[in-house]
């Protein structure tokens, strides 16, 4: 993985046909194959299950990411799970994707020490173990002075979004390469996101250079 370029990969089941145990299935090869590719973060973002089926999609995330782990030791891909730290303490997973409404990243850290072996963490299922004690925590940010305060909330990293206009979202404002520009001069890393295609992403790489 590059040092300099992160990659991150946003789930959504719903993307691909057929029916539920068909898209679950699909679902998963693709993280396979995302993390067999040198993605750097997957984001589980499964917005309409509820928390037993997103646990129960997690815990078989995290065994296929597991695996290729012990397949590869240089795999450094870490599995995020959207919004929910105690779905993501539950299943083991690297950490959590906050969005802006959320928790601090603090306040994960905070629950990341307390919640030991055999404690209920809130999804339903005692976590037999703690997961990373440094979980991977990435904050939603749409302003450069949004993404200063996650740094200082110490979150690992930070999504500054959207850089462009989206198709799917026509109402959602820009914030523009210039704002992307601050934003990369805070003290923490800055992925973009919204409108990236293959033809404007170096733009973005040269203004977070």
């Amino acid at each position: 993985m590059s040092e300099s370029c992160l990659l991150y990969y946003i789930t959504d089941r719903t993307a691909f046909p057929g029916d539920e145990p068909t898209r679950r299935r699909r679902l998963l090869e693709k993280i396979s194959e995302a993390a067999r590719a040198g993605i750097d973060y997957i984001q589980l973002r499964e917005k309409d299950l509820c928390p037993r089926d997103l646990e129960s999609l997690a815990r078989e995330a995290v065994r296929i990411i597991a695996q290729l782990r012990t397949e590869n030791r240089q795999l450094r891909t870490a599995l995020l799970i959207n919004s929910r730290a105690d779905v993501a303490l539950a299943v083991q997973a690297d950490g959590v994707h906050l969005r802006s409404t959320d928790i601090s990243p603090e306040e994960v850290r905070t629950i990341w020490k307390t919640c030991g072996p055999g404690d209920s963490c809130g999804a339903g299922t005692p976590a037999r173990q703690l997961s990373p004690s440094d979980p991977w925590i990435g904050v939603s940010c749409h302003s450069p002075e949004e993404v200063i305060q996650a740094a200082a909330q110490a979150a690992t990293f930070a999504v500054f979004a959207p850089v462009f206009e989206k198709k799917d979202i026509p109402a959602a404002q820009p914030t523009g390469l210039a704002a992307l520009r601050q934003a990369c001069a805070a003290n923490i890393p800055v992925v973009a996101l919204g409108g990236i295609t293959l033809a404007n992403a170096r733009s973005c790489l040269g203004d977070a250079a």
